[in-house]
């Protein structure tokens, strides 16, 4: 099974998995991988890392925007297999732990069954795993303030709202921002395209998540690369003020 990666820009690669994205960042031989994907979706990680790396191996450490099944699917495998170190914001490595559970539940799903694109994405999402239990053992915090010492240079910004601890990833030199599910450019559950909000049931607290747009549209750059759908070019300003005029 072939991965779909895309260069977007220099030393960094969107690979579309099953209904979410993954971003691998190089710098030489080393890698830095933001998200996994659904545990369904271990090949096509694996394979991703072999076509841009040489091997899973050359991963330096692997970052995530927040703890939900379809972006941590195979973080624990990493980190087991090969001892890469798992990172994310502090408010999140208890959900990564598994200490407590902040996703989308079977009742919203029931609730929301009637809507266009919901039966088939939940069934897609619980044959790649989404209801799997994948804790990561020992996930760890960001070790400090501003960009990771990573290939990238990635700087964690905190966006609060689809979960409590939810990142994304700005590479100001590179004027990317890796957007996790903050801001999103499509979903199977939505019938709109471009930069949005994924739909209310998604999300931990909505109000916070429309907050947090605020914050990325402070950010620079042109090219905003989300957990879901295709990358979006154009400035991060404005598709991220987009999408709050989609929300309200």
């Amino acid at each position: 099974m072939r991965a779909e990666v895309q260069q977007v820009a220099d030393g960094t690669y969107l690979v579309h998995g099953s209904n979410t994205n993954w971003v691998i960042l190089t710098d030489g031989d080393a890698v830095t991988l933001v998200d996994t994907g659904y545990p369904g979706d271990r090949e096509l990680l694996l394979d991703s890392l072999t076509q841009v790396a040489g091997s899973p191996e050359a991963v330096t450490a692997v970052l995530i925007t927040h703890a939900h099944n379809d972006h941590l699917g195979s973080a624990e495998h990493l980190r087991t297999a090969y001892g890469t170190p798992v990172l994310l914001h502090e408010a999140e490595v208890p959900h990564a732990r598994r200490e407590f559970l902040h996703q989308v539940t079977v009742g919203d799903v029931l609730k929301n069954g009637w809507r266009p694109g919901v039966v088939p994405w939940a069934l897609h999402a619980i044959r790649s795993g989404g209801t799997t239990h994948v804790p990561v053992t020992a996930p760890e915090a960001f070790p400090k303030p501003g960009p990771l010492d990573l290939p990238g240079r990635p700087v964690p910004v905190h966006t609060p709202g689809h979960t409590d601890g939810h990142v994304a990833f700005h590479l100001p030199e590179a004027g990317v921002l890796i957007s996790g599910d903050a801001l999103v450019s499509g979903h199977a559950t939505s019938r709109i395209e471009g930069p949005q909000l994924l739909p209310d049931m998604f999300h931990r607290e909505r109000a916070r998540a429309v907050a947090s747009l605020d914050v990325l549209a402070e950010l620079d750059g042109e090219l905003m690369l989300p957990g879901h759908g295709p990358a979006h070019r154009g400035p991060v300003r404005e598709a991220a003020l987009l999408a709050k005029e989609r929300a309200l």
